[in-house]
């Protein structure tokens, strides 16, 4: 039991009864419900604590975290479903949520998470064995803003660990209401082997590959200080979780005149350098020789026109085509790049496996025709350079606080 922090249980003894029983009565107190106050206040203060000045230094990656679970932001979940809703449809918690987050991706458990309490679900969530240092941070923040919750949180909050076990896995699928596997295709087919019952359902986060666009004509009118700023951002997207989350870019288009193309991808090239260094990360000898090996790779398959090696922390590959693009993990900094003459160019490229698309010297109207042009074959996030992994309820196409109410219609 990892939270709230205790002993090992057997594995009939996680769920609590209310949850294996009546769902619509808690013990000592009245059920959650939609956008319930108790656990409003809970997110609230994890959300002060790890925007706290010594914890931030430490884990720099829970800011974007804190910022989420804000009081504000929480509320704005709630307001913006209870807009969509007519005054006939009532909404209520859909009863038990089981989690089965990455272990690569050490705060995504929290987002789902987070929404699914505060629709007014009970939650397990299984925390890998595998999970680093800042998971381990998290449960420690909300262990200690258990002290001062309702006890209602303890009651319907599980989060566990155990390994690799089929047996615990089917249990907690077969007493679910809404099962959330994260990672990739192969987890999530490993998972669906264990059925839920007949009234479940999956939201399933498989496999995603994600990509930057450029546009030369807008980086040529950026400031150097825009530029500066839009490179650090870039930095943020890519190498934060060693360039393997989701939504992080593999490959950036340049988007406009091929001539002025090559001054922009130079600029672009040197100035990405210099921001990871600054930011401090550093990329050791086997992530180097890990690029190299992927870089090759891709060489050998034809993709690849040239290839440099400025330093361990950029690998910059010249793609001959925008199908060449890499949609699978070579090593930490490593860009594939490639020149188009505008956004359409890209739509035959696009599968529905694509995610996120960051963006730089774009006008809105540019990326609104774009995704017109998609028309749903994929790209589910169009956002600025910076935003990659900022995440938002409307993920993967998914608006995920939506998908864990019920709704009721009563027409008097």
């Amino acid at each position: 039991m990892r939270f709230p922090t205790g002993p090992e249980l057997p594995v009939d003894e996680v769920l609590p009864a209310t949850a294996q029983g009546d769902p619509g009565s808690v013990r000592d107190g009245s059920p959650l419900a939609v956008g319930d106050e108790r656990i409003v206040d809970f997110l609230t203060r994890v959300s002060r604590r790890l925007l706290a000045p010594a914890l931030a230094r430490r884990h720099p990656e829970l800011g974007s975290l804190g910022f989420f679970l804000r009081r504000r932001e929480l509320l704005r979940a709630v307001e913006r479903l209870r807009a969509a809703l007519d005054p006939q449809t009532l909404a209520f918690p859909r009863g038990v949520v089981f989690h089965i987050p990455p272990a690569n991706v050490d705060t995504v458990f929290v987002y789902s998470w987070a929404l699914a309490a505060l629709a007014g679900n009970t939650n397990v969530v299984r925390i890998s064995p595998r999970s680093a240092a800042a998971a381990d941070t998290i449960l420690e923040v909300l262990n200690e803003s258990l002290t001062e919750a309702d006890p209602v949180v303890a009651r319907t909050q599980r989060m566990v660990t155990y390994g690799h076990d089929d047996a615990v896995t089917a249990h907690f699928s077969a007493r679910c209401d809404v099962r959330v596997v994260w990672g990739g295709d192969g987890a999530v087919n490993a998972v669906r082997r264990h059925p839920l019952a007949p009234a479940a359902r999956d939201l399933t986060f498989p496999d995603r590959s994600s990509f930057a666009a450029l546009s030369v004509a807008g980086w040529e009118v950026a400031t150097p200080a825009a530029r500066r700023d839009a490179v650090l951002g870039f930095v943020n997207d890519a190498y934060w979780f060693d360039q393997a989350a989701c939504s992080s870019p593999r490959a950036v288009f340049l988007v406009g005149d091929a001539d002025r193309a090559e001054a922009v991808r130079a600029e672009f090239v040197g100035l990405l350098g210099v921001a990871a260094r600054e930011r401090g990360w550093e990329v050791d000898a086997a992530m180097a020789v890990e690029k190299r090996v992927g870089a090759y790779g891709l060489a050998a398959d034809g993709g690849v026109a040239a290839m440099a090696f400025p330093d361990n922390l950029v690998a910059a590959l010249d793609l001959r085509t925008p199908a060449a693009a890499p949609r699978h993990w070579l090593g930490t900094g490593t860009f594939g790049f490639v020149t188009v003459p505008d956004l359409a160019e890209l739509v035959p490229f696009v599968r529905r496996r694509d995610q996120t698309l960051t963006h730089f010297g774009f006008e809105a109207d540019e990326l609104r025709e774009f995704a017109r042009q998609l028309a749903g074959r994929g790209i589910d996030r169009i956002v600025p350079f910076g935003a990659a992994l900022r995440f938002a309820p409307v993920w993967d196409g998914y608006d995920l606080f939506r998908e864990f109410v019920r709704l009721v219609t009563v027409d008097a």
